[in-house]
C-alpha cells in the first residue's frame, strides 16, 4: 500500500493577498464596502492557524471597518493619485516592541504579503484616480489562536501575525514552527540579550525561567540543527541549550531533529562509547532506554561521568555542524554539576 500523499497549503499571507485582490475588484465595481473571507487551507504541516477564517474588508469610509481596538498606525501606500491604508482588523496582532520585521504600532502583517498587497493595489487601480481606500486584514478568533503562539512574548498583542515568504506551506516541513523560532531569535538578539536559552520540553523551560527573562528563552521543539543555524546567522553571542539526557544522547549521535520519526538512538554505539570513555560495559539488552542506562551507571558511581561524556560529545557534534556557533549544551539533570 502506497504512502499517503501529503497536502500542501497556503500561508496566511497568501490567503490575505488573494482576498485583497477579490475585495478590491469588488469594491471598484460597486463602490461599496466589500468583505471577502475564506478558511485557511488545511495541510499536513504543524500550524495553529489551519482552518482559521481570514477576512479582508475594503471601504472608502474608515467607519465601515472593524479595527483591532489597540491603537495603531496603518501601512500607507501611494500609487499615482491613489492611496491605500492597511489596518489591523480584529484578530490580527499589533506590534508593540522593537526587534521584529515590522516596527511598533503597526499591524503584524509581514513585509512580503504586505508588499504583494501594495503591488496588487497599484496594478488593479491604475485606471482610477483619487482613490482613498481603507483596508483591514482580520482573523476570526485570532486573539484566542494567538495564545498558542509566541506572539505575546515578542510583543505582538491582540491577535496572530500574517506570515509568509513564498506563499506555499510545504507538508510536514514544520516551516511555520521554524519561522516562529527565527522570529523569537531575531527579537532576542535585536533587543540586546547576550545569552539565549534553547529549551526542549516543559522541564527545560521551567529551569530556564529561573535564569533568564522569558524573552530570551526559545522553545525550539525538536529542531536543534535549524535553531542553532539561525542563531549563528543572527549573531547570537551565546546559546545555552537545555534538554534531558535522552534527547541530548540523540544530539551527540548526530540527530539534527530529535523527534522519534527521524530515528532512534543507536544503543550499540552508546554502549561502545561508554566502554571506551568510562571503562564500563553496560547491559543494553536489559534496558534499551537512556534512563535505564543512567540508573545502572548511577549504581556504579558513574552517573556524573556519563553526563559529562554525553555533554562533551553533544557539544562536539554541534561544533561539527556549526563551527562558528557559541553553544553550550547542558543536560537538565546535570545543571548542579555545572555549578548553576
Amino acid at each position: 500500500m502506497g504512502e499517503k500523499e501529503l497536502r500542501k497549503g497556503l500561508t496566511t499571507g497568501a490567503h490575505a493577498f488573494l482576498l485583497f485582490c477579490s475585495a478590491l475588484t469588488d469594491f471598484l465595481e460597486r463602490r461599496k464596502l466589500s468583505i471577502c473571507k475564506i478558511n485557511k487551507m488545511d495541510n499536513d504541516d504543524l500550524d495553529v492557524t489551519k482552518g482559521c477564517e481570514i477576512v479582508v474588508s475594503i471601504s472608502d469610509n474608515l467607519e465601515d471597518l472593524e479595527l483591532n481596538n489597540i491603537t495603531h498606525n496603518p501601512f500607507i501606500y501611494e500609487a499615482n493619485t491613489n492611496i491605500l491604508a492597511i489596518y489591523g482588523g480584529s484578530g490580527v496582532g499589533i506590534v508593540t516592541k522593537k526587534g521584529l520585521k515590522i516596527s511598533p504600532s503597526f499591524p503584524a502583517i509581514n513585509p512580503v504579503p504586505r508588499d504583494a498587497i501594495f503591488k496588487a493595489f497599484e496594478e488593479l487601480s491604475f485606471q482610477y484616480q483619487n482613490l482613498d481606500l481603507k483596508c483591514t486584514v482580520s482573523v476570526t478568533n485570532g486573539e484566542e489562536i494567538s495564545k498558542r503562539t509566541a506572539n505575546s512574548k515578542v510583543g505582538v498583542i491582540g491577535g496572530i501575525s500574517i506570515l509568509g515568504t513564498k506563499g506555499i506551506v510545504k507538508p510536514v516541513s514544520s516551516s511555520a514552527y521554524i519561522d516562529s523560532v527565527k522570529t523569537e531569535i531575531e527579537f532576542a538578539v535585536k533587543n540586546g540579550y547576550e545569552t539565549l536559552y534553547f529549551t526542549l520540553g516543559n522541564s527545560a523551560l521551567e529551569v530556564a525561567k529561573k535564569y533568564s527573562n522569558e524573552e530570551a528563552i526559545i522553545e525550539i521543539g525538536n529542531f536543534v540543527f535549524d535553531s542553532i543555524e539561525i542563531a549563528v546567522k543572527e549573531g547570537a553571542k551565546e546559546v545555552i541549550f537545555l534538554c534531558g539526557i535522552g534527547k541530548m544522547a540523540k544530539v551527540y549521535q548526530g540527530f539534527k531533529n530529535t523527534h522519534n520519526r527521524f530515528g532512534v538512538i543507536d544503543f550499540e554505539l552508546l554502549q561502545k562509547d561508554i566502554e571506551e570513555e568510562l571503562g564500563f560495559k553496560v547491559d543494553i539488552q536489559s534496558t534499551l532506554t537512556v534512563k535505564g542506562i543512567s540508573q545502572e551507571l548511577e549504581r556504579y558511581g558513574l552517573l556524573v561521568e556519563f553526563y559529562k561524556m554525553i555533554t562533551k560529545k553533544a557539544n562536539e557534534q554541534i561544533k561539527y555542524w556549526h563551527k562558528n556557533s557559541n553553544v553550550k549544551a547542558v543536560i537538565l539533570e546535570q545543571k548542579d554539576v555545572l555549578g548553576w
